[in-house]
């Protein structure tokens, strides 16, 4: 009942965010959000940890402003044509990643993703170090939802986002979910019980990469470019530190974790060189005091049951 009031009261204060704040700003930092909350799906429930996520998200929006931009294509064909991009990438990538374990997993994907960055500096119709820009906001359904407007765009944003995180909640409360935990906690005995242990991680790495880019196709809309920067492996770091700080492995971690870091970026630019120096303490503050990411941490202390009072132990002695 609580978690359901919760939920309700989130959803509300969303549906308000923007008359109350910038609305480019809140549908950046939900694209962000989901792209965390992909990534979360594979570190936080198989247990692998990619360093190479940004390919996804940078492909899916070059695929999605290319198409849009260049043939013309309506707004929603092209956000699926980058999550399809994304997703065929994940099926590449994943076949030869999931074949190894741990750092080794970590360096095929870093790997794959050094190799689309190079793909994307040289290839003509990513405009090299200029990126794709001018990238229109075409009305969606035929123009029923006119998007050039923020504040529509936004409620449009803000759909892909529940239909994202309510997608990795069904599926981490799915058997299939269950299997990847097992999987997570000891494959050899997932394996002892019948389970086909690298499909169902390559399943998962494909849900994953296709739901990051399903966020940079977003991205993409919204900001209206696409550039290097999107596939750059500070990217893909910068995700890692999204999921870190508000939590691996829980639902609502990644989310917390990339509203604060995109609220620092944006709101800490006015210090100028000293702004990686401000980010970097308060980095450290937050790993040393929330050990398991900001929702981790708070749901730990939350579930830890109250001590009984003395005088209640000894009268029941």
């Amino acid at each position: 009942m609580t978690a359901r009031i919760l939920a309700i009261a989130l959803l509300a204060a969303a549906l308000v965010a923007p008359w109350v704040a910038y609305p480019v700003f809140l549908m950046t930092a939900l694209c962000f959000a989901l792209f965390a909350c992909a990534f979360n799906l594979l570190v936080g429930y198989v247990g692998l940890l990619s360093f190479g996520h940004a390919m996804f998200f940078g492909s899916a929006a070059y695929i999605c402003g290319h198409v849009v931009k260049e043939w013309g294509w309506p707004t929603e064909l092209g956000i699926l044509a980058g999550t399809a991009a994304a997703a065929v990438l994940g099926i590449a990538t994943g076949a030869l990643a999931i074949r190894r374990q741990g750092i080794y997993f970590a360096m095929i994907t870093l790997a794959f993703s050094q190799m689309v960055f190079f793909y994307c500096l040289q290839a003509p119709f990513t405009h090299g170090e200029d990126g794709l820009q001018g990238i229109p906001r075409r009305a969606l359904l035929g123009g029923l939802i006119p998007i050039a407007n923020d504040r529509a765009l936004y409620y449009v944003v803000l759909a892909i986002f529940l239909f994202g995180f309510f997608a990795i909640w069904r599926i981490i409360h799915s058997p299939f979910g269950q299997v990847l935990k097992a999987i997570r906690e000891n494959e050899p005995r997932a394996v002892s019980l019948g389970y086909n242990a690298d499909r169902y991680k390559l399943v998962a790495f494909i849900l994953s990469a296709a739901l990051a880019g399903l966020a940079g196709a977003t991205k993409s809309i919204v900001l209206q470019f696409a550039t290097l920067s999107d596939v750059t492996a500070a990217m893909s770091g910068e995700v890692v530190l999204m999921a870190l700080v508000g939590g691996i492995g829980t639902i609502f971690g990644p989310v917390i974790g990339a509203f604060t870091i995109i609220t620092m970026q944006n709101y800490l630019a006015q210090a100028g060189e000293w702004v990686t120096v401000i980010q970097g303490v308060i980095f450290v503050v937050i790993v040393m005091a929330f050990r398991k990411g900001i929702v981790g941490e708070l749901s730990d202390r939350l579930s830890k049951p109250k001590p009984a009072p003395q005088g209640a132990t000894t009268k029941a002695a």
